[in-house]
C-alpha cells in the first residue's frame, strides 16, 4: 500500500501531454510532459518498464525497444507485463524477449516506472502495485481514452503507435538506434497499423517505416511471422468459427466467436488467436467486424474493427472498454449471445446517430468516412443458426 510520502511525492508533479488537443494543456510551467519524461529517463539508472496484460506487438515492441536502448546507455532496466505471464508464439522472436522479468519479481517501488500502450491502470493487472509505489510513473500512449494515471503522461494522439512515441523519445535523448531496437519499433508500427492498412497509416508512418527498414530488417519474414504463420490446430479452429460466422445485414456487421472449450479441445492457446479478427475483416459486406473469445479467468474478450464510418472506440466505451475509432475492445462477463446482442444494439445506436448527423450536415458523413472504403454495400441474409449461450 502506498504511504503518505508516496502520495505527496506523486502529487508534486502530475503532467499530461495530449497532442492535437488544447495547446494550453501541453505546457505546465516551463516544461512539457514530453520534456519531463526525457529528463527522467536520461537520469534513471534502473528504470522499470511495463506494458499491458496480453501484450500485442506495439506494447511488447515499444517496451523492448526502450529496454534495449536503455541497456545501450549503460542502464539496468527491468521489463515485464501482468499475469498471465506468457508471450504469444508470434512475438517470441522479438529481440530482448529473453530479458523479460516475471511480474512477481518486478520492482514494487521503482524510482521510475514507464508504461507502454497502457490506457487504463486496470490493464496493469498485478503490476498496479508498482504504479502506486513508483516515485515517478511515466505513461507513454497514443489512445484518446487514456486515463492519465501517471505522474507524467505523454499521450500523443497523432502517433500511429506507441512505438512512434518511443522513437521520438530516443531522438530527443539523442540515443542512436540499433538493429534490434529498430526491429522492435517496426513490429509495433506494423501491428498497430494493421500491416499499413488501418486509417492511422499516414505519410509519417511510411517515413518512420523507411528509417527502421534501413537497418536491414527482414520485412517479408516479419510479416509472415506476425500475421500469416499459424499452427494447423489454429487453422482448423479458425475454420470452425468462420463456418458459423453471422452476417447481420441491417447493421452491416459480421461476427464470430471462439469458446474456451474449443480452444482446449484444439490445443490452441488464447494468445494464438490475436489475429482471428483479421480474417473477419475480409468480409465485403461488413462495416463492423466483431470477434468474441473466451479468455481463461477473464470472461469474454470482445474485439471490434470498423471498416467504415462507425466509431467502434465510442461503441466499446459504452460497453466498458475503449480504443480507437477503427479498432477497439472490451471485456464482458455475459454469454456470447447476450454480449453480441449488446454490441448489435450499440452499433445500431451509433449508426442511427451518424445518420442523424448525415441528414443535418452532409459534409459530416464525408469527413467521418475519409481515408476508409465506402461501406454502403448490399448485404446478404443473416445466418440465424443458434449461438452458444
Amino acid at each position: 500500500m502506498p504511504t503518505d510520502h508516496d502520495t505527496q511525492t506523486r502529487a508534486m508533479l502530475v503532467l499530461t501531454e495530449v497532442m492535437d488537443a488544447d495547446p494550453a494543456r501541453n505546457v505546465i510551467g516551463d516544461v512539457t510532459p514530453f520534456e519531463r519524461a526525457v529528463e527522467l529517463i536520461r537520469v534513471a539508472e534502473a528504470p522499470a518498464l511495463a506494458c499491458h496484460v496480453h501484450p500485442d506487438g506495439d506494447a511488447l515492441g515499444s517496451m523492448l525497444a526502450m529496454h534495449l536502448l536503455c541497456e545501450s546507455q549503460g542502464k539496468s532496466p527491468v521489463s515485464s507485463f501482468p499475469s498471465p505471464f506468457a508471450v504469444a508464439p508470434h512475438y517470441r522472436f522479438l529481440p530482448g524477449i529473453d530479458r523479460l522479468t516475471p511480474p512477481a519479481r518486478f520492482p514494487e517501488r521503482p524510482d521510475l516506472l514507464i508504461t507502454f500502450d497502457v490506457g487504463t491502470i486496470a490493464r496493469m493487472g498485478d503490476l498496479q502495485r508498482s504504479v502506486h509505489g513508483a516515485r515517478e510513473a511515466v505513461v507513454l500512449d497514443h489512445h484518446a481514452d487514456n486515463e492519465h494515471f501517471g505522474t507524467v503522461n505523454v499521450v500523443q494522439l497523432d502517433a500511429a503507435a506507441t512505438a512512434v512515441v518511443v522513437r521520438r523519445l530516443a531522438n530527443a535523448l539523442e540515443w542512436p538506434l540499433h538493429r534490434d531496437a529498430a526491429l522492435n519499433l517496426y513490429v509495433g508500427l506494423l501491428t498497430d497499423t494493421g500491416r499499413f492498412q488501418y486509417p492511422n497509416t499516414t505519410s509519417d508512418v511510411f517515413v518512420l517505416a523507411e528509417e527502421l527498414a534501413e537497418f536491414n530488417l527482414p520485412l517479408a519474414e516479419l510479416t509472415r511471422e506476425l500475421f500469416e504463420k499459424h499452427r494447423f490446430a489454429y487453422v482448423r479452429l479458425a475454420g470452425l468459427a468462420l463456418a458459423r460466422a453471422e452476417l447481420d445485414e441491417p447493421n452491416h456487421l459480421v461476427a464470430a466467436w471462439l469458446t474456451g472449450e474449443e480452444l482446449r479441445n484444439h490445443g490452441v492457446a488464447f494468445d494464438e488467436t490475436e489475429g482471428f479478427i483479421d480474417l473477419l475483416r475480409r468480409t465485403a459486406e461488413a462495416e463492423v467486424v466483431v470477434a468474441l473469445k473466451e479468455a481463461p479467468d477473464e470472461g469474454l474478450r470482445v474485439s471490434l474493427r470498423s471498416l467504415g464510418r462507425i466509431n467502434v472506440g465510442e461503441v466499446a466505451s459504452t460497453l466498458g472498454g475503449g480504443g480507437h475509432s477503427f479498432m477497439a475492445g472490451f471485456t464482458s462477463q455475459g454469454t456470447i449471445a447476450d454480449t453480441l446482442d449488446l454490441v448489435r444494439a450499440a452499433i445500431a445506436t451509433a449508426a442511427s446517430a451518424m445518420g442523424a448527423v448525415d441528414c443535418e450536415n452532409p459534409t459530416a458523413r464525408r469527413s467521418a468516412r475519409s481515408s476508409v472504403p465506402d461501406p454502403d454495400r448490399l448485404g446478404q441474409p443473416a445466418d440465424h443458426r443458434r449461438r452458444p449461450r
